[in-house]
């Protein structure tokens, strides 16, 4: 047999360890793994001294194309996943206008994502007030989740996303159990944030301490007690997205523990940085939920250490740079982050803390990759799409501006340094990064579609 791609003297990350083995890549998938390959090939990569791993399956990106292109296009954002090792990812109904609340919306974007993506892709349906009778022709067009927001979302822009009230949600969550889907929560008290925020605002209370203390722990808390007590009235599969504190953590175990088929996610800021460092950082580190406390991020530590979180996401919610000007208050809440997602979390929880490295595939990869209905992605196994990046435990960067591949060049990494580094990125078997050359070649990306 003559390969594609042949993978050599990497240290190959499986599901039950870590084996240094040969990959052969045949027809964009994985054909064969051994010890040695010697057949020929038309391209080998000697990945000597590296960790060889599936790609990261982000399940929570957000481009802004069409509509607020000029935060974050397809293209600019895709090439920011390759450089971070994502190889495949799922975009949110929002930020983009109109929002993805209808097929004719989905058909925009997915028209928008043509030929755009390094990297493959797929698309949530946002659940607001006015779509309940949407849900049914976006899960046919082929959405792989859903999407909604009890926190408070306050817009005058015709065709942007808004919240969920609990009678929506309720009948909503009906429609999407019918429809076999699941339903993606961005969980807190939107009552309590929403007049904690103005009354700060009115005594002019305004520092980085006092946003973090205008979303405190209970409206997370509180908010995901909601959602769990409406998905076990409808049977709806529930997934919770951004969880930043353990106690939320713990309600999800529980309502698991109990038969509800739930999952939940975290995102590598609410691991990488404190409130206390958010003053100095700057309004590049605002996000909803805040960055907790030192003390309240030690607790999450033990709730990924001790395996309760399914997987990571990035999260990536990017704005113009005059967005995050002025008081943190008054700056757009979100964190650029999708290009430092693998190796930042990889540097944390590997290396600084010892978490197995079979557990962190499952994080980044095969956890949200079976739960969205991928099968061809997640793992390094035989008859899998070959999405594979390359990691070096051994190189130390420092994050800089002028590299971030984002459409607006800011983040609140900037200035880290993270003590490994990315330096291949591989999309089916087609080399899309490499930390020589950068960005290789033309958008390959394809859509993603679920097996239902």
């Amino acid at each position: 047999m003559t390969y594609d791609l042949i993978i050599k003297n990497g240290n190959v990350v499986f599901r039950d360890g870590v084996r240094q083995v040969d990959i052969g890549v045949k027809n964009e998938k994985i054909s064969c793994i051994a010890e040695e390959i010697t057949d020929e090939t038309k391209e080998v990569i000697d990945a000597s001294g590296q960790y060889v791993m599936p790609g990261m399956v982000d399940t929570h990106v957000h481009i802004s194309e069409p509509g607020r292109t000029e935060w974050e296009g397809f293209e600019t954002g895709s090439k920011a996943m390759a450089a971070g090792g994502t190889t495949s990812y799922v975009e949110m109904p929002l930020n983009a206008l109109p929002a993805t609340i209808n097929k004719e919306a989905l058909d925009l974007k997915l028209d928008a994502a043509l030929d755009q993506n390094y990297v493959d892709y797929g698309f949530y349906g946002g659940l607001v007030p006015e779509n309940l009778d949407k849900l049914e022709e976006l899960a046919d067009a082929g959405v792989l989740a859903f999407k909604c927001f009890l926190s408070d979302i306050t817009s005058d822009i015709p065709g942007d996303f808004t919240n969920v009230d609990d009678y929506t949600m309720y009948k909503g969550m009906q429609k999407i159990a019918e429809l076999g889907g699941i339903l993606c929560i961005h969980a807190e008290n939107p009552s309590v944030t929403s007049k904690l925020t103005a009354e700060m605002i009115r005594e002019g209370r305004t520092s980085a301490a006092e946003y973090v203390d205008s979303r405190p722990i209970f409206t997370e808390v509180d908010a995901v007690q909601r959602a769990v007590l409406f998905a076990k009235e409808t049977g709806c599969k529930l997934h919770l997205v951004h969880i930043s504190t353990s106690e939320a953590v713990q309600v999800i175990l529980r309502a698991r523990s109990e038969g509800l088929d739930v999952t939940l996610e975290s995102c590598p800021h609410y691991f990488a940085m404190t409130a206390e460092q958010v003053a100095e950082i700057g309004s590049e580190a605002k996000c909803q939920p805040p960055i907790r406390k030192a003390k309240d991020q030690a607790k999450l530590w033990d709730e990924l250490l001790n395996g309760n979180i399914d997987w990571i996401t990035s999260d990536h919610s990017p704005c113009t740079e005059d967005l995050k000007q002025g008081n943190i208050f008054e700056a757009w809440g979100g964190i650029s982050g999708v290009q430092n997602n693998v190796d930042l979390m990889f540097d944390l929880a590997v290396k600084q803390r010892g978490l197995a490295i079979e557990k962190f595939v499952d994080l980044i990869a095969f956890n949200p990759a079976k739960r969205f209905n991928l099968p061809y992605k997640g793992e390094i196994a035989i008859y899998k799409d070959a999405d594979i990046i390359l990691l070096d435990p051994n190189q130390s960067y420092v994050v800089k501006r002028e590299e971030l591949y984002y459409k607006n060049k800011h983040s609140a990494y900037v200035g880290r340094k993270i003590n490994c580094r990315i330096t291949k990125t591989i999309v089916r078997g087609n080399v899309v990064f490499d930390l020589q050359k950068g960005i290789v070649g033309e958008p390959i990306g394809k859509l993603l579609s679920a097996v239902k």
